[in-house]
């Protein structure tokens, strides 16, 4: 009897943890609420591991890529189609940093911050993006809370 109620017990604890994961949406487009061109929207989410983000393709022409030098160490970099929805589970905690990859120097980049883990939120910050993203980055990455 300890072991079917032992099994029932970690099987309720499975469901339950997956039961509370979120899901997120961050939407592609041509011009933000804000008037900016390019956009990411919202470009700063602070989400919990193993929660998903779907980046909605709302306009066509844009991706979403991973920046190698602002992952969490061991993460996996994420490279969408161009036009296409795309969704990830965030299982590691961490900075993640992502561009879309045609609109890069306008500043079409976001921050998700996965749990309250900023170990790497240094080596992200000494990232050079070019044009608006640099300044865009380090609007979005002063937001991340510990």
């Amino acid at each position: 009897m300890f072991k079917t109620v032992s099994a029932a017990l970690v099987a309720m604890l499975v469901f339950a943890g997956q039961a509370s994961a979120a899901d997120h949406v961050v939407e592609m487009l041509n011009r933000g609420s804000n008037g900016q061109p390019m956009q990411f929207e919202p470009a700063f989410l602070k989400i919990e591991p193993g929660d998903t983000v779907t980046f909605k393709s709302v306009r066509p022409g844009h991706n979403v890529v991973s920046i190698d030098q602002m992952l969490p160490e061991g993460a996996e970099p994420f490279r969408s189609q161009i036009s296409k929805d795309f969704t990830i589970t965030f299982d590691q905690a961490g900075i993640y940093g992502y561009k879309c990859l045609p609109h890069f120097g306008m500043g079409m980049v976001g921050v998700i911050q996965v749990g309250d883990d900023t170990s790497n939120l240094e080596a992200a910050k000494g990232v050079r993006a070019p044009g608006r993203a640099a300044a865009l980055f380090e609007e979005l990455l002063g937001q991340v809370s510990g």
